[in-house]
């Protein structure tokens, strides 16, 4: 059983296998697409192969759609050299059930695959004429929040970054006829839809200023009508590829599943796992058109909504959970997140920060509950073992991340209450964030520290603080707990810093310390 055109030809095999195929012509889906580009999407990873492309297949067997989707990668070119063209495009969709059975189905949706990390000639030749196609309705990117960020200054001709490439296939666009568009961010960043915009109309300012392009190149990006930029939520848990799940396609007679890590760290397979649930938030503004995205479980509403569903998630209901464990899971020795979920005092200090903390400053949706969100992430998503995802993984940048999963909550707290010391559970998990970057793990060993830019500054701050001495602790914190980077707030200044100063003493006075910490601080819960 081979993942390409012939091998899912003879469909007997996969079916005794259990594992679905695609019920139209791939093919020829596929040739029609690089015919008449409809929907192009940047950053070709894993999340993008299992969720846009599995809401693109559900849509195309459902007879509502007829082309896929156009896919560009500006990171990593070994994913389109060694995971896309050796498998005709195809990916091996695996979903992965709490209650460890799983469901595999072969996708076809995935029409063509470009390489533009440092593109040619002949590349940006094929660019252009995907970016100037009248049929062209969207252009989607899951490109990480560094993928906005500038590089510099940019040249129409001579792309430095995925931003300018897009901004110089933009002016492409303009110049063919100002053809409609819509730029669909669906990367897991706050107002998403504002900051792609921002990157694009910055650009071409600064390209407009030099003489590069027409000033009429700006009004075309600026207007709504023209140009859309619309804010998304996005939700599902895609950890790279398992292993587990590698043995059991082989088992099933699929050939060719070997887990690759590229060059630039990339862990990718010809499969993709994920958890089930899925959601997908889309402010519904599309001036040339779309596809009927909500036929298959897009909720398509306004922008205010949007906002109020990323807020709900990331401030909330689920990544500041995810922000607040990792560490001590790191440090209490669970390699995966679902380990630490059944550990009780993490678990309690889960529902502390959801339930208690979060959840009381969240303005609900309207179209999802919070409630029933934060009750799903708690007992069926977190939980769920089979998804392999690891503490190390969700402990990658945490610096980054704590300004919007934490941040929002002691602001809302503060605004509500004159201070945020009613908050029990942000403050422990802020102080065992401190504590894990001692690189010690709570019986005394040495352990490995997930990638984070601040990681050098803080560390140089902590330099004198040494396991088994609270002492030494010192004043060290003061400037890590009032930089505003961090927490968008001097920590003190809230009724905080004090808490957390003890609450890292108490986790630096010996082996089993950080345990002692979760039960003392926890005790009421």
């Amino acid at each position: 059983m081979k993942l390409s055109y012939e091998g899912i030809l003879d469909r007997a095999p996969w079916q005794r296998a259990g594992i679905g195929l695609p019920g139209y012509d791939v093919r020829a889906l596929h040739e029609a697409t690089v015919r008449e580009p409809r929907w192009v999407h940047f950053g070709i990873g894993n999340i993008f192969r299992i969720f846009i492309g599995g809401i693109a297949d559900e849509l195309i067997e459902a007879g509502l759609l007829d082309r896929g989707i156009t896919c560009v990668e500006t990171f990593d070119g070994e994913i389109v050299d060694r995971i896309y063209r050796p498998y005709d495009d195809l990916t091996l969709a695996v979903t992965l059930y709490r209650d460890g059975t799983s469901e595999e189905r072969v996708q076809g949706a995935l029409a063509e695959a470009v390489d533009a990390t440092d593109p040619g000639p002949e590349t940006m030749e094929r660019l252009r004429q995907i970016f100037t196609a009248p049929t062209l309705q969207l252009v989607s990117f899951t490109i990480t929040e560094k993928g906005y960020l500038p590089g510099g200054p940019e040249d129409p001709d001579k792309p430095r970054t995925a931003m300018g490439l897009l901004t110089g296939l933009l002016y492409e666009r303009f110049r063919a006829g100002r053809g409609k568009l819509a730029l669909v961010s669906m990367d897991n960043v706050s107002r998403n839809g504002e900051k792609l915009r921002n990157a694009v109309m910055d650009i071409a300012a600064d390209w407009c200023a030099r003489g590069l392009a027409e000033e009429e190149f700006s009004a075309y990006l600026g207007d709504g009508g023209s140009v859309s930029f619309p804010w998304t939520m996005i939700d599902r848990i895609t950890p790279r590829p398992s292993e587990d799940v590698r043995r059991a396609l082989t088992d099933k007679g699929v050939e060719g599943m070997e887990i690759l890590v590229t060059r630039k760290h990339t862990y990718i397979a010809p499969y993709a796992n994920a958890e089930g649930p899925r959601y997908l938030v889309i402010e519904d503004d599309f001036p040339n058109g779309r596809p009927p995205l909500e036929r298959a479980g897009v909720y398509m509403t306004d922008r205010r909504t949007v906002d109020l569903s990323e807020r709900m998630k990331v401030t909330a209901c689920l990544n500041p959970i995810h922000t607040a464990l990792a560490p001590f899971d790191c440090m209490l020795g669970y390699v995966l997140f679902a380990s630490g979920m059944s550990d009780p005092m993490l678990g309690r200090l889960a529902r502390l920060i959801g339930y208690g903390e979060g959840l009381p400053m969240v303005e609900s949706p309207g179209i999802l509950s919070p409630e029933a969100f934060l009750e799903e992430v708690l007992t069926e998503r977190f939980p769920n073992a089979a998804l392999g995802d690891t503490s190390a993984r969700i402990a990658v940048d945490i610096s980054q991340c704590i300004p919007f999963r934490f941040g929002e909550t002691i602001r809302a707290w503060t605004a509500r209450d004159g201070s945020a010391a009613g908050l029990r559970g942000i403050p422990l998990a802020i102080a065992g964030w401190i504590r894990y970057l001692l690189a010690v793990d709570d019986a005394g060993r040495p352990m490995e520290l997930s990638p984070d830019p601040m990681i050098p500054e803080l560390r140089e701050k902590l330099k004198d603080v040494r396991f088994g001495e609270p002492d030494s602790l010192g004043d060290a914190l003061r400037p890590i707990l009032t930089d505003e980077r961090i927490f968008r707030c001097d920590l003190y200044a809230v009724g905080l810093g004090g808490r957390i100063e003890a609450m890292v003493r108490r986790m630096l006075t010996g082996p089993g310390a950080v345990r002692a910490a979760l039960e003392e601080y926890l005790r009421e819960e």
